[in-house]
């Protein structure tokens, strides 16, 4: 894979790399008008392939927050056209690395001495890049090391890079309204975190001791004497990443054992601390030989405030969503129903959340739950599609519910599409045995 040699890291020329991307998704509309009379039923499939390919290629260059609302797009799979989701999931773990020189001038700067210096071994090559950093391979007194790299200037772009990728953001979302920016500053300040390598460091150490009592999953160790701001050193782990596993894997028990230890892992932490890793892709968990499953990056973590927490997880009560009263004062906490609201719009988003609820808690009202289920995620997307179709719906105020839903639907929806991936059967109430 072709490395790169700088970043772009000011607004003006982080600007122009995505202004040369519009004009290469412009001159792609242009070409969907001819082939549309010559080639219609591959034209609208072409358009979405050549625009993914490009929006793509032009966030790989800026790395960053750019390219991570990419990666979050694509862990929603009834969002986007599939060739937005295929291309923007290679920003999980698929992306052009730093170069050599690039990743030694880093280490200067943070450590004042080459990685070399600071390592027995240190491999310049990095064996996988992502959004914000990269990791490569070294050794120090026997151990075996990954050490992850803060790519240049990421911190200091997010405020810029969100501002220029909101309106391409709203408008392959269909959303609109100046209300959407609690939405964005909470993307915003997820982000910041992100590039808090200390902050990282200290959240990784915390929650893996308070998770340590699961069975079958394993942590990296940190080292906080090889890590700063731009740079965490932690165990290297061996194994195999998810989509590879479950590409492969034709044992039922295996896939069973690794989806109850996800569950238990992310309703431990639900449930008992009170914040949770809101980043479950395939790119953050390894499988080892063993079948144990390895938790690998803490760097998106979302504190559940108590306030939201409470009617968050009561809309999964089944007594409260036939209540009428009591399920419409929850969605007034949770700010899908609002002050200024229509009647019209009581009604309509009443009756689709309570839909939507009924069908997407359906887990947490039985004992066990098989997500190998594609009438589940089908109804699932179903049910989006039917919204985003709507025609009344567009009319409607479309912004609705807590900033806080941002993260914690992204964690489900992730959770929920890493154990459809597994084909995993889970004891749902399992977890509680470690809260």
């Amino acid at each position: 894979m072709k490395t790169i040699d700088s970043i772009p890291v000011g607004k003006i020329s982080r600007a122009g790399k995505l202004l040369s991307t519009g004009i290469k998704v412009g001159s792609n509309q242009l070409k969907y008008y001819g082939e549309k009379i010559t080639n219609p039923k591959n034209a609208r499939k072409n358009l979405d392939k050549n625009n993914a390919e490009d929006i793509y290629n032009g966030l790989s260059q800026l790395k960053g927050s750019s390219l991570k609302v990419a990666q979050m797009l694509s862990m929603d799979k009834n969002i986007l056209p599939e060739a937005y989701v295929d291309k923007f999931s290679l920003s999980q773990f698929s992306v052009p690395p730093l170069s050599g020189p690039l990743v030694h001038k880093t280490f200067k700067r943070y450590f004042g001495k080459s990685a070399e210096e600071l390592f027995d071994k240190f491999e310049s090559k990095s064996t996988h890049a992502a959004s914000i950093g990269q990791v490569h391979k070294a050794e120090k007194d026997g151990k075996l090391l990954a050490v992850k790299i803060q790519y240049p200037g990421v911190a200091q772009s997010i405020s810029s890079d969100l501002d220029i990728v909101k309106p391409f953001a709203m408008q392959l979302l269909n959303l609109k309204g100046k209300e959407l920016e609690k939405y964005f500053k909470e993307v915003e300040g997820k982000l910041l975190e992100e590039t808090d390598y200390i902050l990282e460091v200290n959240r990784s150490l915390s929650i893996t001791e308070a998770c340590s009592k699961i069975p079958n999953i394993r942590f990296p160790k940190y080292y906080k004497e090889f890590s700063n701001e731009r740079v965490i050193t932690m165990d290297w782990m061996t194994g195999v990443h998810m989509s590879e596993f479950t590409k492969n894997n034709n044992d039922q028990n295996a896939a069973n054992q690794i989806g109850q230890t996800l569950w238990d892992f992310y309703m431990f932490q639900i449930h008992g601390l009170r914040e949770v890793h809101a980043d479950p892709h395939p790119g953050n968990f390894l499988i080892d030989e063993s079948n144990q499953l390895i938790a690998i990056d803490f760097g998106c973590i979302k504190e559940i405030p108590e306030d939201f927490y409470v009617p968050y997880f009561e809309l999964s009560n089944q007594a409260i969503m036939e209540n009428s009263t009591i399920f419409e004062q929850k969605l007034y906490e949770l700010e899908i129903l609002r002050d200024d609201d229509s009647e019209a719009e009581r009604v309509f988003f009443k009756t689709f959340f309570k839909e939507l609820l009924s069908l997407f808690t359906l887990p947490f009202n039985l004992k066990n739950f098989d997500f190998n289920n594609d009438e589940f995620f089908n109804a699932i997307a179903e049910k989006g599609q039917q919204l985003s179709k709507n025609p009344e719906f567009k009319k409607m105020n479309q912004n609705r519910g807590s900033k806080h839903f941002l993260y914690m639907n992204r964690t489900f929806f992730g959770l929920y599409n890493l154990l459809y991936s597994l084909k995993a059967k889970v004891e749902i109430n399992h977890f509680k045995k470690y809260v």
